[in-house]
């Protein structure tokens, strides 16, 4: 059953893993592609957080400093989580909160469009994933608190 759960481990955190590889790779000086890609999401973002809660998010956030964030969360983390660690699920945990909202933005499409319905299932699936992380985080302290139970004090013979 040990392989068996590490194998689930390991395909389930290559998502992340081979995300984290591939955004690495094209990182370059500026952030690559997905500092391109996450400049105008972050944007409208900040805009909907400030008008809506009133929370001000600073101006100056170098978008390459938050992808390389990024990157460094879901790697390690991922690597970890691949090991059985509650960190590693902790790690992809906190990514997830941060990174879901603000790339899948279906709330600022008309739900006719076709960005609606492609963003929209992208969300559901980082929920999906999101869900799955706090069932493994739920199950890795469920355990020990089983195998405490199991382990009870032998009874003394009598002669």
């Amino acid at each position: 059953m040990a392989f068996v759960s590490f194998v689930g481990r390991l395909l389930f955190a290559s998502v992340f893993f081979l995300s984290a590889w591939h955004e690495f790779n094209e990182f370059g000086v500026d952030g690559g592609p997905a500092a391109e890609y996450l400049r105008p999401k972050f944007d409208v973002f900040s805009n909907h957080l400030s008008t809506h809660t009133g929370v001000q998010v600073p101006k100056q956030v170098e978008i390459k400093h938050l992808v390389a964030a990024m990157v460094a969360l879901k790697g390690i983390g991922g690597l970890l989580f691949i090991f059985g660690s509650s960190i590693g699920a902790y790690l992809l945990l906190l990514h997830q909160a941060i990174a879901t909202p603000i790339l899948y933005d279906f709330y600022n499409y008309d739900p006719e469009k076709t960005e609606f319905n492609q963003l929209f299932f992208q969300f559901t699936q980082n929920l999906a994933f999101f869900g799955a992380l706090l069932f493994f985080v739920g199950m890795k302290t469920l355990i020990p608190k089983r195998q405490q139970l199991r382990k009870r004090a032998p009874k003394p013979k009598t002669t």
